[in-house]
C-alpha cells in the first residue's frame, strides 16, 4: 500500500511537470465559475436534474475546485449512484493509471459505485467520440452501399473518397471543390509515395496513424522519403498538425491526448460543415409540393439524398403561397418557369388555396444529407444496400420521408454528423421514438437519460408543486403517460422505472385518475396468457417506490416499525391519531415525545412531504381528512391509505397482483 502511495504520487509529479512543459494538458484543470460550483454543489446533493441542466450548459464535469474535487469524486464519495453514472455516461473520466482516478475510485462511498467506476476505467471504455470516428473510418473501405463520389489517384493504386469530408477537413480541398463541385478525380504527383498518401487521407478520415515509422519502412532512407512526403502533402492540404503527432513519440498517455484532440477537431469541422452547408440549405415548402421538389445530383455541398420530415398540422397559421419558403444562399431553385438561384428545385405547382379543414400537415422540410453518414444509422443501411426505390440512381436526389417532425430530424441529423445530442424535455419523447425507429441506439439512451434526469422523479409532491421555489410554469411539463408507454413501445427498461418511480412519488394525485386505471389495465395485459394469481410489473414498481418514498422518512425516526405492523392494528391506529396516546415500551415509539410540552400546534415546514398534509389552519390532516398529531403519524396513515386504494382499484378492475 505504501509503494502503491508514493507511484501515485511519482505519477502526479511526473504529469504536473509535463503540463508545465506544455506538452501536456491538464484533464482536470481548476475551474471557480458559479456554474461549475453550482455542478459540484449538485453531485454533493444527489440533485440528478440540476447535474443534467449543468451538463446540458456545458459545465466541464471533469474539471476540479478549490479543494481539488471533481464533480465524478463528489459524487462517488457521497454515494449517489445515479449521478456517477449519470457523469461518467456524459464523458467524466475515471482512469486507474492517475491520481484523479485512483483517488475517485478509493474514496467511492460502496461497492456498488467502485464497481461502476471500474466499469467505465478509461482503458476498459471507447472515447465517447470513438462511435463517429470509427465509422468515417470505415467508408475507406466500404464498398456497398456506393457513397463515394470522388476519385483519387496514386502510383500505388486509386481511392474512392467523399468530397464533403475532404472538403471539411482540408483546406486545399474545400477550396479546390468550392470552385469545381463537379470534379471527379484527382490525380497526385508521382514524387510523392503512395504510403504517405495513404497515411495522409486516414488522418483525414479520423483513422489511427502509425506513431512509429520505422516499423512500417525498410530503411532509413525510405522513412525519410516518407517523412519528406507526408511534411509536403501535410502543407499543402493544410494539414498542420499531422507530422507532429507522427513524430511526437510513443508516450502512452501524450499519444491519446493527441488522439482526442484530433478526434475532437475532425468532429468540430464536420459540425461546422453541417451546420453551413446541411442547416443552413434545408428547403421549407407547402406540404403539398414537397414531392415536387427537384434537386440535382452534381450538386454544391455534395448532398446524394434528401429527407423530409412534415410538421404537425396548425389551422391558426397562414397558408403558405406554395413556393419554396426557404433556400441557402449559394443553392439554386429551378421552378417550371427556369433556374432560379441554381439548385434544381422544380417542378412547383401554382399555389392553390387548400379546403378549410385539410388532412396534411401545412409545410415539410427538406434535408439535403449525405448517405455516407446515415450508414451510421442501421435503417439507412439496410435501405441503401436493398433493392428499394430509395436505392437506386436518379437523375435528382431521391427524397425519403422520415416519420417525425422537421425539429425532432434536426437532433437526429446533428447526432449522426456530429455525435452530439442536445434538446429540451419537451421534444426527448419525439426524439426516443425517432432514434428507435431509426435504430440509433445511443440516441435513445440520451433521450430516456434526458426524460429520466429532468423529470425528476424522486421529487417529492410538494417539491414537484414548487421545485426549487419557483413556479411550475417555469418548469418543464412532463405526461408520465406518455413516458411510461414510451418506454413499453422502445423497450427501455430506464423509463419504465422512472415512471414507475414518478407515480409512486406522487400516488395521491394520480391513483383516482381514470387513465391510470387504463394504465394499470394496459401492464396487466402486457403479460401474456395472463394468469389471475400473477402479479402486474407497474404495481410491483409502484408498491416498491412507495415503500422506498415514506421509508426515507421514516428510517432514521424510529417510527418505522408502524409501517410494518398491519393495517388493522388498532393500537397503532389511534397512537396516530391521538398525540396523547403513549404505546407501552415493547410495543412500539411515543409519537409526541416527553420533552414535547407545547400545546400549540406545529408549524408547516413547507420543504418537506409532509408539508401538503396541512391545511389552511395549519392542522395537519391524512388523505382522508383525519386529523393527526405529527408528520410521521400522518405519512405512516398515508401510506397505508394509498395501499388501500391500490387493492380498491384493483378489486374494481376484477385484477389479482
Amino acid at each position: 500500500m505504501v509503494l502503491k502511495k508514493y507511484e501515485l504520487e511519482a505519477t502526479l509529479h511526473a504529469e504536473k511537470r509535463e503540463i508545465s512543459n506544455g506538452r501536456l494538458k491538464d484533464e482536470n484543470p481548476l475551474d471557480v465559475s458559479k456554474g461549475f460550483q453550482e455542478m459540484c454543489g449538485a453531485c454533493r446533493r444527489g440533485d440528478l436534474k440540476r447535474c443534467q441542466e449543468l451538463i446540458t450548459d456545458g459545465v466541464n464535469i471533469n474539471a476540479r475546485d478549490e479543494y481539488d474535487y471533481s464533480p465524478l469524486i463528489l459524487a462517488s464519495l457521497c454515494g449517489h449512484y445515479e449521478v456517477v453514472q449519470l457523469l461518467l455516461e456524459s464523458g467524466a473520466l475515471c482512469e486507474r493509471d492517475t491520481f484523479q482516478g485512483e483517488r475517485c475510485l478509493y474514496n467511492a462511498l460502496n461497492d456498488r459505485i467502485r464497481n461502476l467506476l471500474l466499469k467505465y476505467d478509461y482503458s476498459k471504455s471507447t472515447d465517447p467520440l470513438q462511435p463517429l470516428a470509427s465509422h468515417i473510418t470505415s467508408l475507406l473501405i466500404r464498398t456497398h452501399p456506393k457513397t463515394s463520389d470522388i476519385t483519387l489517384s496514386t502510383s500505388g493504386g486509386a481511392l474512392n473518397l467523399h468530397k464533403f469530408i475532404l472538403s471539411a477537413r482540408s483546406p486545399y480541398f474545400r477550396n479546390k471543390l468550392a470552385s469545381t463541385p463537379e470534379s471527379n478525380g484527382w490525380k497526385l504527383s508521382s514524387a510523392i509515395p503512395p504510403l504517405a498518401f495513404d497515411i495522409v487521407i486516414r488522418y483525414l478520415y479520423l483513422g489511427e496513424i502509425p506513431l512509429d515509422l520505422s516499423g512500417i519502412c525498410e530503411s532509413d532512407e525510405e522513412e525519410k522519403t516518407l517523412v519528406a512526403g507526408i511534411d509536403k502533402l501535410s502543407k499543402q492540404l493544410g494539414l498542420e498538425t499531422l507530422l507532429d503527432n507522427i513524430l511526437g513519440g510513443g508516450d502512452r498517455r501524450l499519444a491519446r491526448q493527441r488522439r482526442t484532440e484530433e478526434v475532437t477537431r475532425g468532429r468540430d469541422q464536420l459540425e461546422e460543415w453541417f451546420r453551413e452547408h446541411v442547416l443552413k440549405h434545408k428547403v421549407v415548402t407547402n406540404t403539398r409540393n414537397a414531392d415536387d421538389v427537384r434537386w440535382d445530383r452534381d450538386n454544391a455541398i455534395f448532398a446524394d439524398v434528401l429527407l423530409r420530415a412534415d410538421a404537425d398540422v396548425d389551422t391558426d397559421e397562414e397558408e403558405l403561397d406554395g413556393n419554396i419558403e426557404s433556400v441557402g444562399p449559394e443553392q439554386k431553385v429551378r421552378t417550371t418557369d427556369g433556374p432560379l438561384n441554381g439548385i434544381p428545385v422544380g417542378p412547383v405547382r401554382d399555389p392553390s388555396p387548400p379546403p378549410e379543414h385539410h388532412s396534411y400537415p401545412r409545410t415539410s422540410t427538406l434535408f439535403p444529407v449525405h448517405r455516407a453518414m446515415l450508414l451510421r444509422s442501421d435503417f439507412f443501411s439496410a435501405m441503401f444496400s436493398s433493392t428499394f426505390r430509395e436505392a437506386q440512381d436518379t437523375s435528382h436526389l431521391q427524397i425519403i420521408p422520415i416519420d417525425c417532425s422537421p425539429e425532432v430530424l434536426e437532433i437526429v441529423l446533428y447526432f449522426i454528423y456530429t455525435e452530439k445530442a442536445e434538446f429540451p424535455l419537451d421534444l426527448a419523447i419525439d426524439v426516443l421514438f425517432a432514434a428507435d425507429q431509426l435504430f440509433l441506439e445511443k440516441l435513445k439512451v440520451k433521450a430516456a437519460t434526458v426524460i429520466s434526469t429532468l423529470g425528476n422523479g424522486t421529487m417529492t409532491v410538494v417539491e414537484s408543486d414548487n421545485p426549487r421555489g419557483m413556479s411550475n410554469e417555469t418548469e418543464p411539463e412532463i405526461d408520465i403517460y406518455d413516458v411510461i408507454r414510451a418506454g413499453w413501445l422502445t423497450r427501455v427498461h430506464r423509463l419504465e422505472e422512472f415512471a414507475a418511480r414518478y407515480l409512486a412519488y406522487r400516488l395521491e394525485y394520480y391513483i383516482d385518475e381514470e387513465e391510470f386505471a387504463e394504465l394499470i389495465r394496459e401492464s396487466a395485459a402486457r403479460i401474456k396468457a395472463r394468469q389471475e394469481t400473477d402479479s402486474i410489473e407497474l404495481l410491483d414498481d409502484i408498491r416498491y417506490y412507495l415503500s422506498e418514498r415514506f421509508r426515507l422518512r421514516f428510517e432514521d425516526s424510529g417510527i418505522d416499525e408502524m409501517i410494518d405492523a398491519t393495517a388493522g392494528d388498532e393500537s397503532d391506529l389511534v397512537a396516530a391519531q391521538n398525540p396523547d396516546f403513549k404505546l407501552p415500551d415493547d410495543e412500539g415509539v411515543d409519537l409526541k415525545g416527553p420533552d414535547d410540552t407545547s400545546q400549540e400546534p406545529k408549524k408547516p415546514d413547507l420543504t418537506s412531504e409532509g408539508a401538503n398534509a396541512f391545511d389552511f389552519s395549519g392542522v395537519l390532516r391524512t388523505l382522508d381528512g383525519q386529523v393527526t398529531g405529527d408528520e410521521f403519524s400522518t405519512d405512516a396513515q398515508n401510506y397505508r391509505i394509498l395501499l388501500g386504494k391500490i387493492d380498491t382499484l384493483l378489486e374494481r378492475l376484477k385484477l389479482d397482483a
